[in-house]
């Protein structure tokens, strides 16, 4: 298997830690009908695990499950309702990202909206929303903000300036999420799983130490990882070692981008625009702190208080089994819908919609 980023280097490590892997995994006294089972909470790493095929590459007793690590994944219908909701509004303009569109609802979709003429702009950030509010003075402009601490502080510093510049006509759908309330409360209500791959992205903003509680409080080994195949294997390998040295504790594997502390500038105005709040995950249910709301300061610019959109929930596709998928239950496969009504062209739930989706991941590298 070739390495993108060079002849040798990248591969030589990759292989190394593979055949590591593979030692140790035969010193592990792991009864055959109960595998080493390591979750991932990063839907980089999901896609990148699916990519490079490392679940074909490891020993029969190392699984590997995919966690809630897409945001567009556990963002809930409620919140894609309240949006199709405001977009319906002729004097305002909707900005998303572009996986959002594509998430389905009762038939509906965000995309389905645009296409029969409400105004929605797919942007790449919220500063591309704000620039929108800026040029047409006129709308109200309303990000749909969505994603984990990797993407919180771009709209908590974007809120800054509208605040600072007095943009009046720009607000924000509140749907960010933090990851280790869900992580503990998967824990506790009993998912199978030995060890965590965690997200490097989140942890170069929180700190490697957001993650000691895995091992601490939950015991069960953890390692931050980054996202090259060696990077993966590197902390399937530490956690493996963990497993086969009867150790528990959270490595920090990905130290070229993660320190300890984390970005203390980033968290410091986290808390300057948001305090946490119960959250909504697809499939998954509310779970305490586990969410951003504005803070008093910011709280003008909450959309849904400013224009108090009416809305109804449709019923979740029953068939759909997304919610298993994201608690590691079920592989994206076991779904009695993967590859066949459902599909990326004609998505049935949000994990086939997201490049970073169990489902679409699985989909998309099956052959490989």
């Amino acid at each position: 298997m070739a390495y993108e980023r060079g002849q040798n280097g990248g591969t030589d490590i990759f292989a190394a830690y593979i055949r590591l892997i593979g030692g140790l995994a035969q010193r592990l006294d792991y009864d055959e009908q109960r595998p080493l089972t390591l979750m991932e909470v990063c839907g980089t790493h999901t896609m990148s695990i699916y990519r490079w095929g490392i679940k074909r590459l490891l020993p029969d007793n190392i699984r590997l499950i995919s966690g809630p690590g897409c945001p567009v994944c556990v963002t809930p219908e409620q919140t894609l309702a309240q949006a199709l909701a405001l977009s319906e509004r002729p004097e305002l303009t909707l900005a998303s990202f572009g996986d959002m569109l594509r998430v389905p609802l009762g038939g509906r979709s965000l995309l389905s909206a645009r296409q029969q003429g409400a105004d929605i702009r797919i942007v790449l950030s919220p500063l591309d929303a704000m620039q929108i509010a800026i040029d047409e003075p006129a709308r109200q402009v309303v990000f749909l903000a969505v994603g984990f601490e990797t993407t919180a502080p771009l709209t908590a510093a974007v809120l800054e300036q509208a605040r600072e510049r007095h943009i009046d006509n720009f607000s924000v759908i509140a749907a960010h999420k933090t990851m280790p309330p869900v992580i503990r409360a998967l824990f506790s209500e009993g998912t199978a799983v030995d060890g965590l791959i965690c997200p490097g992205h989140v942890a170069a903003i929180t700190g490697a130490r957001a993650f000691d509680f895995v091992a601490s409080e939950l015991h069960k080994p953890s390692a931050v990882a980054g996202f090259e195949p060696a990077d993966i294997a590197k902390a399937i390998y530490a956690l493996v070692k963990q497993a086969a040295q009867r150790r528990c504790v959270n490595e920090n594997c990905y130290r070229r981008a993660v320190s300890e502390a984390g970005n203390v500038h980033a968290q410091a105005l986290l808390r300057r625009v948001f305090e946490p709040a119960a959250a909504e995950w697809r499939g998954l249910g509310s779970f305490a702190d586990s969410g951003l709301t504005l803070s008093a300061p910011y709280a003008d610019f909450d959309a849904l208080a400013r224009f108090a959109p009416s809305y109804e929930t449709p019923p979740a596709q029953t068939a759909c089994r997304c919610g298993d998928v994201l608690r590691g239950r079920i592989s994206a496969g076991d779904c009695p819908l993967f590859g066949g009504v459902c599909t990326p062209q004609q998505p049935q739930g949000a994990c086939m919609v997201s490049a970073e989706g169990g489902c679409a991941a699985a989909y998309k590298y099956r052959e490989r």
